[in-house]
């Protein structure tokens, strides 16, 4: 029988398992150090061409309001449903396409109860008839919550539910809710 050496039980560097360790906790590391480096550097809003048709998702697009940018962190298309998210400065308009088999009532009565099931967030006068360029009939109306304001709109096409929610200050929403507007009214469906 072979005898170990006290310095072979104790001979640690020369074994495989410590250099790979290292590298392992370096990697790791640089991990959870590193991409949240990245992620910031990356800019969360990026530029869109004014004019320029964008496709929310399932084969619903718009033209967003001029100046308007694309905020990455809440925009993801897709081929069944999509949200769009746009920022006008400090004013909040996102769009978002959803697979829904509902009449346009039961649309409207499903995003005013998702509004007001926010703490703090009410609906504010009555809703209102509106439509796209395209043809599409939907309901608007407005909405509180504490000192921002904000307006919503539902549409019904095809199996789709599609809902615009703007907010932001009064005094913002002012400025830029005719060019939203505008923006809304260049909703298509195209499939």
């Amino acid at each position: 029988m072979g005898r170990v050496t006290r310095s072979q039980h104790t001979d640690l560097p020369s074994t495989l398992g410590l250099p790979l360790a290292l590298v392992l906790v370096l990697v790791l590391a640089g991990l959870a150090f590193g991409l949240p480096l990245v992620d910031e550097a990356v800019p969360a809003q990026r530029a869109i061409p004014d004019g320029a048709a964008y496709e929310v998702g399932a084969g619903v697009t718009l033209v967003p309001p001029p100046g308007a940018t694309l905020d990455v962190t809440g925009t993801r298309p897709g081929d069944d449903r999509g949200t769009a998210l746009f920022r006008i400065g400090p004013v909040r308009y996102a769009v978002a396409v959803q697979p829904f088999d509902g009449d346009l009532t039961a649309a409207a009565v499903r995003l005013r109860q998702r509004i007001t099931g926010t703490s703090g967030y009410q609906v504010t006068g009555t809703q209102l008839a509106v439509s796209t360029a395209g043809g599409l009939a939907g309901l608007q109306g407005g909405y509180t919550a504490g000192n921002r304001g904000g307006r919503y709109a539902v549409f019904v096409a095809h199996g789709l539910t599609i809902e615009v929610t703007v907010s932001g200050g009064d005094l913002d929403l002012d400025r830029t809710l005719p060019a939203i507007d505008a923006s809304t009214r260049t909703l298509r469906y195209e499939r």
